[in-house]
């Protein structure tokens, strides 16, 4: 049984079904990069995006079928290609406008921005592969040949199209370029497609949508200055304080630095923090930082401890030259192991005096670095007397602090938790430091330097500690459930 229009050569059919299916998993991937800025680098984050690219892909095969019986499979190649274009280029567009408006929403307001953005895209780049497939059915006698075959290289494509960004494209490039290229290349393709089936005023219109599209993408700002390999970051000027520098890291303020007085710690857990390591020791102090973000308690330690040193555990190399350039850092005041702290800490020595855990925001949680099991590292890193300091933010009823705190004591002798007293009875949350040791801690030490600040944070220890932690979980890396616990 033949069909009466002309069939698509092989070739072209694979190429086609090949790069419009690596375009889908490029925008799937650019997703989480365009929206960390307003909803963080979560597992909803994440899951928001792949079900909604799912749920994309299933109505754009199940549509593009439907659509191809219906009309000819030739003339439809050019309109879903340039529409599936233009959609892919507005997509960081709608993003930046809608963005703010679901900044730290909950699972179904994360769902809703991501199909607002991506769920249109997705479904007119899937609808193409149907058509493709009816354009080679020649004969009914090789249906499983031909479905079977362009299946097989839209699977390839989809890994190319993940493992070229991934590796290579989000290392390299914003996210922005990337999607102008690809968004562009689908537009060119789609004209080239409808050359000889659309009208040439059609062709005008697609070209002036690709062209407005594109432009919207780069005039249409997002909140980044600089985009690195994780994270969106931005350096603001503090309003109140001309040398005061806050680091913005996608939907979070991270770190604050004052460029003219590196003992002035602008943020009021990093007080608590340092009126713990303080306390611990007198002259110079060896530190180890889970995280080196803004860099600011290096800065900090190397001030008012002259001869300290600081070893910064830091995943994103691109935030080592935010700090060089823009935060005040020197290279004298630091050593730094590049890399994923679960995976550097066991290569960096022990016998640290303070480990600080800073490599939380209120959005994004690396909940491998939250276990037993990565408390157990620490601990071989730590003198006999070392002491971990962590910060942590978690809102009422601050399900992810407890769970923390009972993780920490199943490692080390002595735990006590540092936020206002409010936290601890509700209704708020913030940031919580958690101070962990099996050496000895001077509480009354830590009290009178808080109350000598005129800070009205508390000390919770003990009975009191083990009251407020309650039955929450112990994390270990079979269970941590960490973006379920925390309350944003």
């Amino acid at each position: 049984m033949f069909h009466t229009y002309m069939p698509m050569s092989p070739l072209s059919a694979r190429a086609l079904v090949f790069f419009t299916s690596a375009s889908v998993l490029v925008l799937e991937i650019l997703a989480g990069r365009l929206l960390a800025p307003y909803v963080g680098v979560t597992l909803e984050t994440f899951t928001a995006i792949i079900g909604t690219v799912l749920a994309g892909i299933a109505a754009g095969s199940w549509l593009g079928g439907r659509a191809a019986d219906i009309i000819a499979p030739r003339k439809l190649l050019g309109p879903l290609l340039v529409t599936g274009g233009v959609l892919a280029l507005l997509s960081p567009t709608i993003v930046a406008v809608a963005g703010p408006a679901f900044q730290r929403g909950g699972p179904i307001q994360i769902v809703f921005v991501t199909s607002l953005a991506f769920l249109a895209p997705a479904v007119v780049l899937s609808a193409i592969s149907p058509v493709v497939v009816k354009l080679q059915l020649t004969d009914l006698d090789e249906t499983g040949t031909v479905v079977g075959r362009l299946s097989a290289v839209g699977t390839a494509g989809a890994l190319a199209g993940t493992f070229v960004t991934g590796f290579l494209l989000v290392a390299t490039f914003p996210s922005r370029p990337i999607l102008l290229g690809v968004g562009g290349a689908l537009v060119g393709v789609g004209i080239w497609f409808g050359a000889k089936s659309l009208r040439t005023s059609v062709l005008a219109i697609a070209i002036v949508a690709a062209l407005g599209a594109g432009t919207l993408t780069f005039t249409v700002e997002g909140p980044c200055q600089v985009e690195t390999a994780y994270s969106c970051a931005r350096v603001e000027v503090d309003p109140d304080r001309p040398s005061g520098r806050i680091l913005r890291l996608d939907a979070d303020r991270h770190s604050y630095v004052d460029i003219e007085d590196p003992t002035y710690l602008g943020f009021r857990y990093a007080n608590l923090m340092a009126d713990v390591i303080l306390t611990q020791k007198e002259g110079p102090i060896d530190a180890l930082y889970v995280g080196g973000g803004g860099f600011s308690m290096p800065q900090w330690l190397s001030a008012v401890r002259p001869g300290s040193s600081n070893m910064i555990l830091e995943l994103d190399p691109a935030l080592i030259e935010i700090a060089e350039t823009q935060l005040g850092l020197t290279d004298d005041e630091y050593e730094v192991a590049i890399g994923d702290a679960r995976l550097t800490i066991g290569q960096v020595g022990s016998g640290f005096d303070v480990v600080v855990g800073d490599a939380f925001s209120g959005s994004t949680v690396p909940w491998h670095l939250t276990t037993v099991e990565f408390y157990e590292a620490v601990e071989v890193a730590m003198g006999s007397e070392g002491v971990y300091v962590m910060n942590l933010i978690d809102g009422q009823p601050a399900a992810f602090a407890r769970a923390e705190a009972r993780t920490l004591s199943n490692v080390f002798d002595t735990v006590l938790v540092i936020a206002p007293p409010e936290y601890f009875t509700g209704p708020r949350g913030g940031n919580y430091v958690v101070v962990a040791t099996n050496g000895t801690l001077d509480v009354g030490a830590i009290e009178t330097a808080i109350a000598e600040r005129g800070a009205t944070s508390i000390v919770v220890e003990g009975d009191a500690l083990g009251a407020w932690v309650g039955d929450a979980p112990l994390l270990t890396d079979a269970f941590a459930p960490v973006d379920q616990l925390i309350s944003r």
